[in-house]
């Protein structure tokens, strides 16, 4: 018999991967892990754990000849908050999407079904990806000041109490622009040209498909590696509707006052000591000066073998 290789699954306690009414797929896909060989060990990610030494405790399974595989269960804050720590090693990450978008595992060809998704992290290839970074952070998908942290704030209390659905990603939206807009005023470097920026809203994609989703013309950029940026001209509530009008509508690149940039740097300096940024929706506080930029095939994520072979 061929050796076991180690396989992680760390999964957040919000995203409900052990929900009752998942019981039997959660069943289906230790199956079929053990089917391929692997040694299953799962991780409880909880709001009271030293993530260093989580994480620290989950690569020691991974250090022999036999990497195996680190999956990460869960969306955007999850996928981010694994793939962090596999940044710059040889040990691939495996994807269990449970998002409401899904961003990452979509671009990548990865199945939303989760027993199909699980197929995949068995039976897949390794594919390296760019990740982009934001001082010492990495976002997958964006990173973004201004609005769009409050949309994620207004959009979990809707979570809250109606569920997670997409509608509520732009109910939120929406009540924010109602509600509360501010604006921030900036330095903005690009490649060396500094511009003063007056914005609600400055968003950074690291996420071809949700770029082109926004019909960005962008979305090239970060396949190449490159920072791409969207930033918000005006700040009234007329031109702040319009925008999420053309946003809805996905076709933010022709909304007014609405202009996107790419760059191999970015630096955001206030000042503030420090900013309120969301990054693969989670709230932060950074210091200032945010710095952006690439770190090109920095992380390995098992997808399944056409998506290598049409690369």
């Amino acid at each position: 018999m061929p050796p076991l290789r180690p396989l992680s699954i760390i999964y957040n306690e919000k995203s409900g991967f052990h929900a009752a009414n998942k019981e039997g797929v959660y069943e289906q896909i230790m199956t079929i892990f053990t089917h391929h060989d692997f040694e299953i060990q799962v991780f409880e990610l909880g709001v009271e754990d030293n993530f260093d030494d989580f994480m620290q405790q989950v690569l020691a399974r991974h250090t022999g000849e036999e990497r195996g595989v680190v999956v990460a269960a869960g969306g955007d804050g999850t996928l981010n908050a694994v793939a962090s720590k596999l940044k710059n090693t040889d040990i691939p990450m495996g994807i269990l999407p449970l998002g409401t978008f899904n961003y990452v595992a979509r671009v990548l060809g990865i199945p939303q079904d989760l027993l199909q998704a699980a197929q995949v992290i068995a039976t897949g290839v390794p594919r390296s990806v760019h990740v982009a970074t934001i001082n010492d952070r990495i976002y997958l998908n964006n990173a973004s000041l201004g609005l769009y942290p409050l949309f994620i704030q207004k959009r979990e209390h809707y979570n809250q109490r109606f569920g997670r659905f997409i509608f509520n990603a732009y109910t939120s939206g929406l009540d924010v622009l109602i509600r509360d807009h501010k604006e921030l005023k900036l330095s903005v470097t690009v490649d060396k040209q500094v511009y003063p920026v007056k914005t609600p809203l400055i968003f950074f994609g690291n996420n071809q498909l949700q770029l082109q989703e926004m019909n960005l013309h962008i979305a090239e950029c970060v396949a190449e590696g490159r920072v791409a940026g969207v930033v918000v001209a005006k700040s009234d509530k007329l031109s702040l509707f319009r925008m999420l009008f053309q946003l809805i509508k996905g076709d933010l690149e022709h909304a007014r006052d609405v202009y996107s940039f790419s760059a191999d740097q970015v630096i955001v300096e206030s000042k503030s000591k420090t900013l309120t940024v969301a990054i693969d929706g989670e709230i932060e506080e950074l210091s200032t000066p945010l710095k952006f930029g690439v770190v090109k095939n920095a992380l390995n994520i098992m997808v399944p073998d056409h998506v290598i072979a049409s690369v």
